[in-house]
């Protein structure tokens, strides 16, 4: 089959899936359309990733679509957490809608799976488009969708919390248009075409205005950086994940994040060919250390567990910041690894946070008190995907992190700094985190969890064990070993971002 049939099927399958959600009889026929849905989704995501190992880069629909090393990147890392949010939400939502907390009852289920699976749709769209400006309007349309999911049960603080989700982004991305037209000027000034097509940039022949160059990146650092989550551009992610049902607020989390970073490594590409100087990697550098540094006090001191696992986020986009701000191979593939890594274990922790709530009745960390006790088996969850959060061994944050420190301290005086710091700041992250989670998984019980005992916990049930195997795989396996395909991708991935024939010149 051509190379635009997987490519159109992989953007348009979420979307039909969607549809047949919106008109299907009842919600367990609705829960049928997901899985399937979500299996053919999945399956087509396998497909291109494949073919992007097998044969490199391609493009179809007229150049309208193209996808290379870090789109098939990306393109799985959606496709592994967009099927386990899928999945999750079977259960996390079936238990919702028979505690009468799903508006508009199984009229409330099939917006929710619509919403879903158009959420999906658009960041599939936005990583496979080759058109900087199209690549503006993906992000855009990701906004939207996830804004609506946000808001979805429809209380008060939830749609406080998408409101400000939805304006600041709308903001943010307001910037980043500035960014994409003043990227537009640099190329009528360097090259005279004008095209906004990244393969056609990023080429032998495309020529950017420096200066242009330097200024567009800075509206696109601020502007996609809210979407993002860096420091100071994250005040809307706390209250967006917390009040988001858990699916949703892992797809937030552990992949919508990355898509908006993918946005920024675009155009940080294109800046240092432009100027020949490591003038967009400090500014990564820098929002990166602030974040890491911003995150820290509220990990220690949260007292809800899902804002808990956002700042969490705040910490960790600020990692991957701080890995390609030092740049060079060993920086970049330690930020793809990071990447990938984050992925599995951000959705996997939000999941979790998903199935306590439910059990718990509350999101408080005071009220959760003697999991290993309650519900064993959620609970040593929890003990896993925190030590796996926290960069333990064996999982593979532990790899992605320590990579990264051993980057910075490759790296200059400023960038050995940066390492130093990194390594303390981890460490008293780790220290409130394991404070929080000693208290949790071994207190005794502050809130009577009898009173949720008939709730069936989602890893008990089929779509449940669907949704958290694959990514405790993910989470243990690149802990102890990267398979050789994998690196062959991130080594690529590393030559896209930083094109080995245009080495920066100084650093």
């Amino acid at each position: 089959m051509s190379d635009a049939f997987w490519l159109i099927g992989l953007i348009l399958a979420p979307v039909f899936t969607g549809l047949a959600c919106l008109i299907a009889r009842g919600a367990r026929a609705c829960e049928r359309i997901n899985v399937m849905g979500a299996l053919v989704t999945l399956g087509l995501s396998v497909a291109v990733v494949a073919r992007i190992i097998k044969d490199g880069a391609f493009d179809s629909v007229r150049g309208l679509l193209y996808v290379d090393a870090f789109s098939g990147l990306m393109i799985a890392s959606i496709g592994l957490v967009g099927f386990a949010g899928s999945m999750i939400s079977i259960p996390f939502i079936r238990t919702e809608n028979d505690r009468g907390a799903v508006p508009q009852r199984d009229r409330g289920v099939r917006l929710y799976y619509a919403g879903i699976h158009a959420f999906i749709a658009t960041m599939y769209f936005t990583v496979s488009v080759d058109n900087l400006g199209l690549l503006w309007v993906g992000i855009e349309a990701t906004t939207v969708a996830s804004a609506l999911l946000v808001g979805f049960s429809r209380k008060r603080a939830a749609l406080d919390a998408a409101w400000k989700y939805l304006i600041l982004c709308t903001v943010g991305i307001t910037c980043a248009l500035f960014g994409v037209l003043l990227t537009y000027f640099a190329a009528r000034i360097g090259s005279g075409n004008g095209s906004l097509d990244w393969s056609s940039l990023a080429g032998p022949t495309g020529t950017l205005d420096p200066d242009l160059m330097r200024l567009a990146f800075v509206f696109i650092l601020v502007g996609l950086g809210t979407k993002a989550g860096f420091a100071p551009l994250h005040t809307w992610m706390a209250d967006a994940y917390g009040q988001a049902p858990s699916p949703v607020a892992g797809m937030l989390s552990g992949v919508l994040s990355s898509v908006a970073l993918y946005g920024i490594l675009r155009f940080h590409t294109l800046t240092t060919m432009a100027t020949g100087t490591q003038f967009s990697g400090n500014l990564l550098l820098g929002f990166g250390l602030f974040s890491v540094l911003i995150a820290l006090p509220f990990i220690v001191l949260a007292r809800d567990l899902k804002r808990l696992f956002a700042f969490s986020s705040v910490e960790h986009m600020g990692l991957m910041a701080i890995a390609f701000g030092i740049g060079g191979p060993l920086g970049v593939t330690a930020g793809l690894f990071h990447l990938a890594n984050h992925a599995a274990t951000k959705a996997f922790l939000f999941f979790v946070a998903g199935s306590i709530r439910q059990r718990y009745g509350t999101r408080r960390i005071a009220a959760i008190r003697g999991m290993l006790r309650v519900e064993p088996v959620l609970g040593w969850m929890l003990v896993a995907g925190v030590l796996a959060i926290t960069g333990t061994p064996p999982f593979g944050i532990f790899v992605s992190e320590f990579s990264i420190v051993s980057a910075g301290f490759h790296g200059d005086r400023w960038e050995i700094a940066a390492s130093i710091v990194i390594v303390l700041l981890i460490g008293v992250i780790f220290a409130g985190f394991m404070r929080h989670l000693i208290g949790m998984s071994y207190g005794i019980a502050g809130n009577n969890p009898d009173r949720f005992a008939g709730i069936t916990p989602a890893w008990k049930s089929r779509a449940g064990i669907a949704a958290f195997v694959p990514l405790l795989i993910v989470m243990v396996w690149f802990g102890v070993h990267v398979p050789e395909p994998i690196r062959d991708l991130f080594n690529e991935i590393a030559a896209i971002i930083e094109p080995a024939s245009r080495e920066v010149a100084a650093r």
